[in-house]
């Protein structure tokens, strides 16, 4: 069986971390998300892997190349307009002939997960489901004893299970449903649209539901959550040179250095050529990259730190994202609240605990601080002694 991995979309809601790289391709314990969707598919005998790109599609391709140092066979299809589900997957007709999987590149699934669909699925087509009790942005799938009745928009209805994971097996008659659905005027073209008219012919669809790990990368701050639960299941591996304490579930990556009374504990995963000074604390459910450089008395708690960052000393980051190639000076405080709103692309979206989310390439002052729930662009420079109040656009000078 082969699988496809729609990995096309610029995913707007997680700016601005998807300013210079896609969704699927945000790191989750130093590893871009998609990965575990292809290690996934590795452990349940999958290895013929079709991914269809299409924004920052470069990254993927040079991340993964032709799936070698996988063990991997994998294959690219461009979607050159990101016009839905329905649209992508029409795009590996040409290379389909039997049954396959498809699942998104932006949730994490876990082995089991996939395998919970394998293992039950009769022929026909099969749709993945989980409980949630929020199910916005996702859609419902009604079923009696699997066989499905009709997939909704999940906003309709007040109480909430069996959401759409997205993760489906199908057989090459969905093309023919596709065809139908690219011939309408629904906009967007989902493959539940496909689905359920298949559905209302009489088509053989099932469901079936997974306790297993399935998360929804759906904002930038939902990172947070899904790097804490990966971190959970880390195993201690430590390299480099350790003067400090480590406490729990840790991993430090070769060539980085813990130095001098710095005090770590797990579940915390530390990259490869990094140097954390004296006096630094780091506090569970964190990820740091590669060739990351952290000051003396910095702490540091339930935080992403993306490759080749600077942190100045005396700082204090809290459930905060930091991406990559960004120097911040010392002093550097974000504050963090509960049940917030937060604006982006013209919408309100609720993130329950956050502190600041930094793009790429920017450089911060010395006793910068920043209020909850901040979302800093790429390629920023804010000057020494700032406080950041709003969100800042990309390519913003902020002036004390």
């Amino acid at each position: 069986m082969k699988a496809i991995i729609l990995a096309a979309g610029e995913g707007i809601r997680c700016r601005p971390l998807t300013f210079t790289r896609s969704k699927v391709m945000l790191p989750i314990a130093n590893k871009p998300v998609i990965e575990y969707a292809v290690r996934a598919l590795y452990a349940n005998g999958i290895v013929d892997i079709i991914i269809v790109v299409g924004y920052a599609k470069e990254r993927i391709m040079n991340y993964f190349g032709n799936g070698k140092d996988f063990d991997l066979n994998i294959e690219y299809v461009e979607q050159k307009q990101q016009l839905g589900t329905a649209h992508a997957i029409n795009q590996v007709k040409d290379l389909i002939d039997d049954e396959f999987l498809v699942l998104n590149g932006d949730n994490l699934v876990s082995t089991k997960t996939i395998a919970d669909l394998i293992r039950r699925h009769e022929g026909g087509i099969s749709i993945l489901t989980a409980a949630s009790s929020n199910a916005v942005g996702c859609a419902i799938v009604e079923e009696t004893n699997t066989k499905v009745k009709e997939i909704v928009d999940g906003q309709k209805l007040k109480k909430v299970s069996n959401i759409n994971t997205g993760i489906y097996i199908l057989n090459p008659d969905i093309f023919n449903a596709i065809r139908e659905t690219l011939q309408s005027n629904i906009g967007e073209f989902g493959i539940t649209d496909s689905i359920q008219n298949m559905v209302d012919e009489g088509y053989n669809v099932h469901a079936y539901k997974t306790n297993h790990a399935w998360m929804d990368v759906a904002h930038s701050w939902n990172l947070l959550n899904v790097n804490a639960r990966i971190l959970e299941d880390i195993s201690r591996s430590v390299h480099g040179t350790i003067h400090g304490t480590i406490k729990g579930q840790v991993a430090i990556g070769s060539n980085s250095i813990i130095r001098w009374s710095s005090y770590i504990t797990g579940p915390v995963v530390i990259g490869k050529n990094c140097d954390i000074g004296a006096n630094v604390v780091i506090a569970p459910s964190t990820s740091i990259g590669d060739n990351v450089t952290i000051e003396p008395f910095t702490y540091i708690k339930n935080s992403v730190i993306f490759d080749n960052a600077y942190i100045g000393s005396q700082s204090t980051i809290k459930n905060s994202i930091i991406a990559e190639n960004n120097i911040i000076g010392s002093h550097f405080i974000t504050d963090t609240g509960k049940k917030l709103l937060i604006e982006t692309g013209g919408n309100l979206y609720h993130a329950d605990e956050l502190g600041t989310i930094l793009g790429d390439n920017s450089i911060i002052g010395g006793n910068v601080s920043t209020i909850a729930g901040t979302l800093i662009g790429t390629d920023c420079r804010i000057e020494t002694g700032t406080v950041i109040r709003k969100q800042i656009p990309s390519h913003s000078l902020v002036m004390h």
